[in-house]
């Protein structure tokens, strides 16, 4: 059996170092914002080439935060609308909304999963405030022209970098580093992954930057200190400590993904399977590998046959989701067909040469 993502076998790899930890996070007696977080921070910060980055508890308060940041900072008041995908995770929108924003959804664009920068024109309004670019599945958004975009509207620009840990754009500047401010998740099924929720905002801005640190911890400058209403949104110490222990891991694991999908797109050949597009380049971190096909539910059966691991990544579009009934009366026909065709199959650093071969076959005898 190839399961579709073993997480038991890659966190294996990091058994010693993370007991290590651990006893370390044991001892000091400091379980709260203290020096793991602090490091990991630093570290983080300068793997992605930004000044700040502030450890918080999972991606969609991330997003949110800044979103709060910017409120705080006057940039942004409610009710102002941020341009989204339509084709990504829920928690995008959500983020937008709990900070008592509007989501605007953007049509995708069918070959890449990304921003159909021909539709933004069309969404702009008075109340155009921000933009929120995604790297869904790993793939970097078509940031050069949304800069331009952004620029012109005088729009700031958050990305979503929860799928993106270590994307790099021609520049060789990251995701986290490519607008105003990035949001991370470190769920345990990214690329850099910890052993439970959490987060991270990256930023240039100081005043963005300091407002957020203040935001995560119930609006405190200074224990007790309360100058803003805040959140409880804080990365956890231990889960900074494990993050820390795979880091330097991460250029690695995603080199080792990339070759994996570039046997994929070189060797799959079958009529009824649509292979992602990818330039080659290192803008695609292949945090999930995803093909396309016509009849998803059979060829999902066939795999489970071969005993092959697959996910869909995600079925339902946002704007067909119960929770999100205000926008049911749009329609994004490039989306609602992603998201009917789509399907992640294994992908991940601790694949065998022999474990992709066979699911190559797989695809090549469907």
């Amino acid at each position: 059996m190839i399961p579709f993502l073993d997480l038991q076998k890659i966190n294996s790899r990091f058994e010693t170092a993370f007991t290590e930890q651990f006893q370390l996070f044991l001892e000091s007696g400091y379980y709260i914002l203290g020096d793991q977080v602090r490091a990991f921070e630093e570290e983080f910060a300068t793997y992605c080439g930004v000044k700040y980055c502030i450890g918080v508890g999972n991606g969609l308060e991330a997003l949110r935060l800044i979103l709060e940041g910017y409120k705080q900072l006057g940039i942004l008041k409610e009710k102002d609308e941020i341009l989204v995908a339509s084709n990504t995770y829920i928690a995008t929108i959500l983020a937008i909304q709990q900070a008592n924003l509007s989501p605007v959804l953007v049509e995708a664009e069918a070959k890449t999963f990304n921003f159909d920068i021909t539709s933004l024109e069309r969404h702009i309004s008075e109340n155009t405030k921000g933009i929120m670019p995604v790297h869904l599945y790993g793939q970097l958004a078509p940031m050069t022209p949304l800069l331009d975009f952004a620029k012109k509207h005088d729009l700031v620009v958050i990305e979503d970098a929860a799928q993106a840990h270590g994307a790099k754009n021609e520049a060789n500047l990251l995701a986290g580093n490519l607008g105003d401010a990035a949001g991370f998740s470190f769920y345990p099924t990214k690329n850099l992954g910890a052993l439970g929720d959490g987060g991270a905002v990256t930023t240039n801005d100081q005043e963005l930057a300091a407002v957020i640190r203040k935001l995560r911890n119930y609006g405190a400058s200074s224990k007790y200190i309360n100058e803003l209403k805040g959140f409880n949104s804080r990365l956890d110490e231990v889960q900074a400590a494990l993050l820390r222990c795979k880091l330097p891991f991460l250029d690695k694991d995603n080199d080792v993904r990339r070759r994996i999908a570039k046997r994929y797109l070189q060797e799959v050949s079958n009529p009824k399977i649509k292979l992602p597009y990818y330039s080659g380049a290192e803008d695609h971190i292949f945090h999930l590998f995803v093909v396309s096909v016509g009849d998803r539910e059979s060829f999902m059966e066939y795999m489970k046959k071969r005993q092959i691991g697959t996910l869909i990544h995600y079925p339902l579009a946002p704007h067909q989701q119960e929770a999100l009934q205000e926008f049911s009366g749009c329609s994004f026909p490039v989306t609602e067909k992603i998201h009917r065709e789509v399907v992640s199959i294994p992908m991940s650093p601790i694949l065998t040469h022999e474990e992709v071969t066979k699911v190559i076959s797989a695809l090549n005898s469907y």
